[in-house]
Formats: structure tokens, C-alpha cells, sequence
């Protein structure tokens, strides 16, 4: 007689993903960035297309810009001298001017005359063209003769006992700015359109 032995059936294995535990749940999915608001990648991306396209358009009208930023400058330089105390440095610029013209020319001539100087080397600047190198060569002998008065007026330009300038004095060191950037312009001019040589005979 035989005995047999039954063995008990087990249940299928489970084919499903087993659940992590509440507590890992969040471990196992992935994380999305959310870019916090007003700071989003398409925001970013405009903002720096909008700089480059502004340095662009500077950088292709700079010696424009320049030339007529000093412009704009005289102009306001010289029309306020037509108006009496109007300009901070008319007395400054009548002083200087009569000294180097010997006293022999009034002061209501010389302030005039800077005054019309100044407002002619402005709109040459702004306008440019067949204007801008005679209003370049004006500006360089205009400035030429600011920068005496360093020399001609020391008690005004320079405080006593010391190298440092006075107010009146650095009114005029600051023109170096104008000085650069007229180079500048006149560099680029006369490089674009040289003067053409003279040929000689034979």
C-alpha cells in the first residue's frame, strides 16, 4: 500500500512592482525643476537677445553717438554764454581770452565770439558730413586755448600751496573726456576718407 505525500500548493508569484513605503515614496519618483517665477529660461533668453541687440545698435552708431554727445555739449556751452551770467565759466573763458589777445579786444567781443565759436563747433559735430572736419580742427584749437588757462590764470586753476586744481581748474582738466573722444572721431574720419596725395611734376 502505498502513501503519497501532498505537498501544499503555493501561490503564484506576484508579478507587480512591490509599493516603496510611504515614507521613500517621494524618493522614488523624479523631481521637475520648476523655475521660479519671473526668473523662467524663455524670460532669461529674451532679456539677453534684447542686450545683444541693443550693443548691437550702439556699437554700429558709436561714432555717431560720440560726436554728436559732444555736440549737444557745445551747443549748450555756447549759447549759454549769450546769456549774461548765464555760463558758470564766462568770466574764466573772458579772462583767458584777454589775456591772450593783449587787452586789445573788448570783453563783450570775446565772449560773443566764444559764444558763436563754441555753437558752430556743436552743430559741425551733430550735423557731420563736409561739416565735421572743420568743426574737429576748430574744436582742437578751441581746446588748445581752454587749456592755457592752466597756465595763464595758476592763481584761479590751482589752490595755493598745493598741485591739487580748484573748482575752476577741474572745469577745465575734464575736457580730456572731450579731448578722447574728438580723437577718436577724427581718427576714424580721416582714416575713412584720407587726403588724397599730391603728385609731382616729372
Amino acid at each position: 500500500m502505498s502513501s503519497s505525500t501532498v505537498e501544499p500548493a503555493l501561490p503564484p508569484p506576484d508579478r507587480t512592482t512591490p509599493e516603496p513605503p510611504s515614507g521613500e515614496a517621494h524618493l522614488a519618483r523624479p523631481h521637475h525643476h520648476h523655475p521660479p517665477a519671473g526668473r523662467r529660461p524663455g524670460n532669461r533668453l529674451a532679456c539677453l537677445a534684447g542686450l545683444t541687440g541693443l550693443a548691437g545698435l550702439v556699437d554700429a552708431h558709436a561714432l555717431a553717438l560720440l560726436r554728436a554727445t559732444v555736440g549737444i555739449v557745445f551747443v549748450g556751452f555756447g549759447v549759454l554764454k549769450l546769456f549774461p551770467s548765464a555760463s558758470p565759466a564766462e568770466q574764466l573763458a573772458v579772462d583767458a581770452a584777454t589775456k591772450m589777445t593783449l587787452g586789445l579786444v573788448p570783453e563783450t567781443v570775446l565772449l560773443l565770439s566764444l559764444a558763436a565759436l563754441e555753437t558752430a563747433i556743436g552743430i559741425g559735430l551733430i550735423v557731420g558730413r563736409r561739416l565735421l572736419r572743420p568743426a574737429l580742427v576748430a574744436f582742437f584749437l578751441h581746446m588748445g586755448g581752454v587749456f592755457s588757462t592752466l597756465v595763464l590764470l595758476p592763481d584761479a586753476m590751482w589752490q595755493p600751496h598745493s598741485p591739487a586744481p580748484t573748482m575752476e581748474g577741474q572745469y577745465v582738466v575734464k575736457n580730456v573726456v572731450l579731448v578722447a573722444v574728438c580723437l577718436v572721431v577724427a581718427a576714424n574720419e580721416w582714416a575713412r576718407h584720407p587726403r588724397p596725395r599730391r603728385r609731382t611734376a616729372g
